[in-house]
């Protein structure tokens, strides 16, 4: 019989559910059992939670011992989904540190600054992602390097830690306690530092728990990177709070998916971005439905591809919003209607207002295919009136302020609401795009394109996906007598130490000049307006190189948007 955790109030501290584990000799993490296309599948590594709990136990101690007296208790990780990430969320709670965590799409200098923003004095990572620090200057940073006979030397000391022993700062576990800082990008500049207490997350994986009806029967794959706060908290804390194992994939494969599933009897997994869209573009296969799977929980699948995936696979999803920052929070319930997100979360006070007054908005009109007719109106801006649940950014009072203004939370997102009051979600504000579940500001990547000497004026905005999220478009306006090479253009993108793998402009509108307003001001509103439907030529890029949008190219683009029922976003 299965039984639920809806009675059990939970430990207070992601430290207690860690220490929780010792003595518990039922299946804690799965790892090793994938393989990606022509490769062998090796049986999995299976290690109980006791073990779990032992191996953060250890480094618990080590992290204790390494950091000097004084630094702030948080060490950097940039590491795939190994078992060694688990391993060192588990040591930062019960040693009171923190986590940071690194994310390997980012380059050069950017990274070299995630990593000194947020004070890490140690760095773990993997041999694997030693040739992004190569060069970069850290200084008072150590770092340890999975996977080697220095970091086993290091370890073997601490083997026999308990819970419990190895404290960097004084007393035991605290719901306040710093556990996670984990990177989102925000309006403008480099990405934010969001703070996340042992409380907070503990309550959260509980939460999610009860929510989803898990317990130690099911299997939590984790796909998703551990650097994100969708693998951690949707994911991962869930399972912990249930005593449910996980199953730990390296990196997200959609040809390995479903064998990894029936590898580690996987029951729920969780997805960001494209993955959905991914998984669907493989090969239909007879045993599409043999699996274990009962729920698959996320962002930004779409309607459309949700119905597609749950018709082809068997498995429903769930969509859900809410922010690393924890300042606001939508749930699902049965009767929330196709499109919508669902309802204000337990205690916020959600509205959506103009932001410019301040104002809600007036609810959505909708037609009978559910298309709303009033969106001018009746989108804003996500804000919670009520007590938010947003811990601050690390280092960072103004981004704080600008996300508390007038003592309410402001999510940076666009909503809009109908009259039975669930909400549906419209976009971000001007100069965020979420691409492959990756956040960024159109900032970074404007200084980055601002380099080529071609351009005399650049703006970078998001246009939408054509299966979900956004995709990164540049318009250029060039110098005098310059004109557009591609070639030189991809060149010059490739020759760039700090731009990630997610920033370079699928579109590039080229201009004679760059649109602006009264004030001088880039008009963004009319670039995003008209997207890559505009009268300027446009290039798109296509298996890494750019070519000119149109003719058939663009007939198959505009096919790919109706075909998922998005073809109405390009529609400004």
């Amino acid at each position: 019989m299965r039984t639920t955790t809806e009675t059990d109030p939970g430990p207070e501290t992601v430290a207690e559910l860690i220490a929780r584990q010792w003595g518990d000799h039922r299946t804690g993490l799965k790892y090793g059992a994938e393989t990606g296309p022509g490769a062998t599948r090796a049986p999995a590594t299976v290690l109980s939670r006791h073990r779990t709990a032992q191996e953060a136990a250890a480094r618990a101690a080590l992290l204790a011992d390494l950091l000097p007296p004084g630094a702030e208790p948080h060490v950097g990780v940039l590491l795939d989904n190994t078992p060694e990430f688990p391993f060192w969320l588990g040591a930062a709670a019960l040693a009171g540190a923190a986590v940071a965590g690194i994310n390997p799409t980012r380059r050069g200098p950017e990274l070299a600054r995630d990593i000194l923003h947020t004070d890490c004095r140690l760095l773990v990572t993997e041999p694997a992602h030693l040739p992004l620090l190569r060069g970069l200057d850290l200084p008072g940073v150590r770092i340890l390097v999975t996977g080697t006979e220095e970091y086993g030397a290091l370890l073997a000391p601490y083997a026999a830690a308990e819970p419990g022993e190895a404290r960097v700062r004084p007393g035991g576990p605290r719901p306040d306690d710093r556990l996670l800082l984990y990177f989102t990008s925000g309006s403008t500049g480099a990405p934010k530092a969001a703070v996340c207490s042992q409380g907070r997350l503990a309550a959260a994986g509980h939460s999610l728990a009860r929510h989803f009806r898990v317990t130690p029967d099911d299997v939590h794959y984790v796909c998703m990177p551990l650097f994100h706060g969708n693998a951690v908290m949707a994911c991962w804390l869930p399972a912990l709070a249930a005593g449910a194992p996980v199953a730990l994939r390296r990196r997200f494969s959609a040809s390995g998916f479903l064998d990894d599933v029936r590898a580690y009897g996987a029951t729920y997994f969780t997805y960001v971005g494209r993955a959905v869209q991914y998984l669907l573009a493989t090969a239909p296969r007879p045993d599409d439905r043999a699996h274990t799977l009962r729920l698959g929980f996320g962002t930004e699948a779409g309607a459309v591809d949700a119905a597609r995936f749950t018709e082809r696979f068997g498995v429903p999803l769930v969509e859900g919003y809410g922010a690393t920052e924890g300042g606001a929070s939508v749930q699902r319930t049965p009767d929330t209607p196709p499109g919508a997100l669902g309802r204000p979360g337990a205690g916020d006070d959600l509205a959506v207002v103009d932001p410019e007054t301040g104002r809600e908005c007036p609810p959505a009109v909708l037609d009978a295919r559910g298309r709303l007719r009033n969106g001018e109106e009746a989108i804003g801006e996500l804000v919670n009136r009520g007590r938010s649940h947003f811990e601050g950014y690390w280092r960072n009072p103004r981004a704080e302020a600008a996300r508390t203004r007038d003592g309410w939370y402001w999510t940076g997102d666009l909503f809009f609401r109908d009259p039975d009051g669930f909400l549906y979600f419209a976009g971000r504000t001007d100069d965020r795009l979420r691409v492959d579940s990756e956040n960024l500001a159109a900032a970074v990547i404007e200084n980055i394109l601002a380099r080529w000497e071609e351009a005399a004026a650049v703006a970078v905005y998001a246009v939408p996906d054509e299966a979900a999220g956004d995709q990164v478009m540049a318009a250029v306006a060039l110098r005098e007598g310059a004109a557009f090479d591609p070639e030189a253009f991809t060149a010059f993108l490739a020759a760039q130490p700090d731009l990630g793998t997610k920033m370079a402009p699928r579109y590039v509108r080229v201009l004679g000049a760059m649109p602006v307003t009264a004030t001088n001001k880039v008009h963004r509103a009319a670039l995003r307006r008209t997207g890559f439907l505009c009268p300027e030529p446009v290039w798109h890029r296509v298996a890494g190189a750019y070519r000119p949008l149109g003719g058939p190219d663009l007939e198959a683009l505009l096919s790919a948007y109706g075909d998922r029922g998005r073809r109405e976003l390009l529609e400004g």
